[in-house]
């Protein structure tokens, strides 16, 4: 993405259409995330930030990743520096298992390399819930081709569009029987939100799948802890809070510990 089409969206953002819409979508992703102050998040295709911002301001320790230095670089002017940013795909995340309370994919699994990969990376490195927001190729604004307009894709990339079908098949492929909440906005043609707005908050969100923005929520619950040092001698780990304790890179995963050693591994539900 340039810096005139980030700056593009960001006009946008400014018309009284585009702030209405904008607020539709983030009312629905804080709905499906349920943020808590002092919780971890990460958002994988974290983009300029915006929806750092979003959970910043909720109070949540935020961590971004993206490909794109340019964006990357947006990111960190709008964070000013209270988030954690990186660089690199969605397909290789350079953080430990169960690390995150809250992983999100907004607007990036579209144009991931390998998006199965993507979702299998999220739910490796969360301890609680991951949520993945993703344009519907199949409502009124898509059928009007101004779904660009609401989500501006990165320049040079076709987006891949998925339907609740795909998309839960993706998950239950790592998560067999997870059970997954999910809801839509923005069901009216373009040109109505200049008058219809009430007609829009009318229509419900949850379980409806026909709106421009689509979004999914499942839990995590984590099977095995892993730890930041490799340790040469067996050591129990004590839980708090039936927590989590912070993993290692996937590169560490290599040294698994020997039969002997499983009584201090958690087994947690």
């Amino acid at each position: 993405m340039t810096a005139e089409e980030e700056t593009f969206h960001d006009d946008w953002r400014a018309t009284s259409t585009g702030r209405y819409l904008d607020g539709r979508i983030k009312s629905l992703i804080l709905d499906l995330t349920a943020p808590r102050a002092g919780e971890r998040l990460l958002d994988i295709g974290c983009g300029s930030g915006e929806h750092l911002g979003l959970f910043r301001r909720k109070g949540c320790d935020v961590t971004g990743i993206d490909p794109s230095s340019f964006l990357l670089d947006q990111a960190s002017q709008r964070l000013r520096s209270r988030a954690e940013l990186r660089i690199g795909p969605a397909e290789d995340l350079p953080f430990s298992d169960n690390e995150f309370d809250i992983v999100t994919l907004i607007h990036s699994l579209e144009f991931a390399d390998d998006p199965g990969l993507a979702v299998a990376e999220a739910i490796r490195v969360c301890r609680g819930r991951v949520f993945i927001g993703v344009m519907n190729h199949y409502s009124l604004i898509g059928a009007q081709g101004r779904l660009v307009r609401l989500f501006h894709p990165p320049a040079g990339k076709n987006a891949r569009f998925f339907h609740l079908a795909s998309l839960s098949a993706m998950i239950r492929r790592q998560l067999p029987g997870v059970r997954i909440q999910w809801g839509s906005v923005i069901f009216l043609p373009w040109g109505w939100y200049d008058f219809a707005t009430g007609l829009e908050e009318r229509l419900p969100a949850m379980n409806n799948p026909f709106g421009a923005f689509f979004g999914l929520s499942f839990s995590v619950t984590f099977t095995f802890r892993t730890i930041q040092e490799i340790i040469r001698e067996p050591v129990a780990l004590a839980t708090k809070n039936g927590r989590p304790m912070p993993g290692v890179v996937r590169e560490l995963k290599k040294h698994r510990p020997s039969p002997d050693m499983d009584g201090g591994m958690n087994h947690g539900s």
